[in-house]
């Protein structure tokens, strides 16, 4: 437990109990909070609830995931190497099951990388029925909303100044800078594309998730040897 919250500093001990659970220990939350507390580790503040948008006549107007490739959302996070240079990062996730699907790392991002980065996914999973994001150029290019309408998706942009509405993409990117970005030191933009890499395949394979029952939102699925076809 101990060596898990030294790695992941910045997980409750809902969290390392469910890694501890996945690695077989046979312990439950109550337990692990009594042995976190014993040891003096720190349990982080609770986020603050977020209220909804509310338009004037008093309709409610968030769109809400049903299912798998219903609604992506993307946004950009900004950041530095050592050298006070900086650079971002296109985040792009399927709000239904909680998937980081991409995460482009560059020192500057366009209309067109954001194109490039979509029609990678789209190859990939699927066109979703809708595409949320703020109101970034990037995203309000012309040439973005004519491509996307071209492949059949939908563009869902929230009201300017209402980043609430894009919560489930916010709060991956306040996950995103809590967990990696605040506790390195990227020296080069090469090392933080690795690095960063490295964050999103655990965030879908291994990380807990309290809105998936504490488990990833895509797991490693693992097929043993007698059932692999063979090779001919």
């Amino acid at each position: 437990m101990i060596e898990l919250a030294r790695q992941y500093g910045r997980y409750c001990y809902r969290r390392i109990a469910a890694l501890l659970r996945d690695a077989g220990w046979q312990v439950n939350d109550k337990r692990v909070e009594r042995l976190w507390r014993r040891e003096g580790l720190k349990v982080p503040m609770k986020q603050p609830k977020k209220g909804r948008l509310w338009l004037n006549d008093g309709t409610c107007v968030r769109l809400r995931p049903e299912y798998r490739n219903h609604v992506w959302s993307y946004d950009f996070v900004h950041c530095r190497t050592d050298d006070g240079k900086a650079f971002r990062t296109l985040n792009i996730l399927d709000e239904h099951s909680r998937e980081c699907l991409a995460i482009r790392v560059k020192r500057k991002l366009n209309s067109t990388d954001v194109i490039d980065a979509l029609s990678d996914l789209f190859i990939l999973h699927g066109v979703p029925t809708f595409i949320r994001s703020d109101n970034g150029p990037e995203f309000v290019a012309q040439v973005v909303q004519d491509w996307i309408a071209a492949v059949g998706a939908k563009t869902a942009y929230i009201e300017p100044g209402s980043p609430w509405e894009n919560g489930y993409c916010e709060s991956f990117n306040a996950r995103f800078r809590d967990e990696l970005l605040n506790g390195e030191i990227f020296y080069s933009l090469r090392e933080a594309q690795i690095l960063i890499e490295q964050w999103r395949r655990h965030y879908n394979t291994k990380r807990p998730h309290s809105a998936l029952g504490y488990r990833p939102p895509a797991p490693e699925t693992i097929v043993p040897m007698d059932q692999r076809p063979a090779m001919h």
